[in-house]
């Protein structure tokens, strides 16, 4: 038996199976929700029931607290469905028309940027250009391991290789693989383009764009491709890491900020050591944009990073303004298992 879901602005309905989530149908559908990391931390998906019943495996997930649940409050990429179910949630046009694809790579270049990140460059065959928005995320597939997602840290118009950030962290079975085993020529697997992460080009609303540490990948795709296309609105991005060192292409955006007019660039440092000579902002980088923007009401906010992160600036913005709708959003987590890894 199935239930069917009805979209509230659309009116577009679709079918469930009980045993499939939300997103999981209206993606096999061909309507696109917005998404995220797919695990119920990040918070992308988030909508309203309207009326029906959803439930969850494994009770709430992390990014919906008790009291939004008790308020009808959904994360479509985990809920299930338990009756037929009329819902609020904006549907994503951009994305709709991209396929989503298995293909074949190979590491054309594997480059050290920093002393925990890896840049790795990896080359499509020419039959099989990669389409893409700039901020989608790929899987690299792998031998009896979970998939692994990545952000893609170019911009759709410079599409000869596909670029990677990836970090090593404690118990990361495909970073430690980058750093210790994977040479260039070798060849993986990815399916993609994936995710709602994008820059909505439509909209006249100056941008404000977070990053945490290797959250900084999907930004500066957008970002480069704000400048290729000649965006014009106030574009301000706040890049938060622990030390100096960990700025690992610091260097980028300052020289944004110095040729581009409507490009402004805050650099952030948590626990920033006696040898990087400081100068610049400190603290939180959540806490930092409210310094300098303490009314969001006029603002959209693309933010990446690990989710308590991300978590932590959709709270504290929305409560100087933020339209909850303006606020888009990529989280990945640290994990053995679950780790999107940037």
């Amino acid at each position: 038996m199935s239930y069917q879901v009805t979209i509230q602005s659309s009116g577009h309905t679709f079918s469930v199976e009980p045993s499939e989530t939300v997103l999981e149908a209206a993606l096999r559908q061909g309507i696109i929700l917005p998404y995220g990391c797919r695990n119920g931390k990040c918070g992308s998906c988030m909508g309203e029931v309207i009326s029906g019943a959803v439930g969850y495996d494994s009770g709430l997930p992390p990014a919906l607290s008790t009291d939004a649940a008790e308020h009808n409050k959904a994360l479509f990429c985990q809920a299930l469905p338990r009756s037929n179910l009329f819902i609020k949630i904006r549907e994503v046009d951009a994305a709709r028309d991209i396929e989503i694809r298995t293909m074949p790579c190979r590491v054309e270049k594997l480059e050290n940027l920093a002393h925990d990140v890896v840049r790795i460059y990896l080359k499509i065959p020419e039959s099989n250009r990669l389409q893409f928005l700039a901020g989608q995320y790929i899987d690299v597939l792998l031998k009896d391991h979970a998939p692994r997602a990545f952000s893609i840290a170019n911009a759709p118009h410079d599409d000869k290789f596909i670029e990677l950030h990836i970090r090593i962290v404690s118990g990361g079975f495909f970073g430690a693989q980058v750093f210790g085993q994977m040479q260039e020529k070798a060849m993986l697997r990815i399916q993609g383009p994936l995710g709602t992460f994008f820059l909505r080009e439509d909209s006249e609303r100056p941008a404000i764009l977070i990053g945490g540490g290797t959250g900084f990948a999907p930004l500066k795709a957008m970002l480069e491709h704000a400048f290729y296309t000649s965006v014009e609105k106030p574009l301000h991005l706040f890049w938060g890491v622990r030390a100096k060192r960990d700025l690992y292409l610091g260097k980028l955006p300052e020289q944004w900020q110095q040729t581009r007019k409507n490009f402004l660039y805050t650099a952030v440092l948590s626990e920033p050591v006696a040898s990087d000579n400081w100068q610049g902002e400190t603290g939180f980088v959540t806490d930092s944009v409210i310094r300098h923007y303490p009314d969001l009401s006029a603002y959209d906010v693309y933010m990446s990073g690990p989710p308590v992160m991300v978590e932590t600036g959709h709270k504290l913005f929305l409560q100087h303004g933020l339209n909850e709708e303006r606020f888009f959003s990529d989280a990945f987590e640290y994990a053995a298992l679950s780790d999107k890894l940037k």
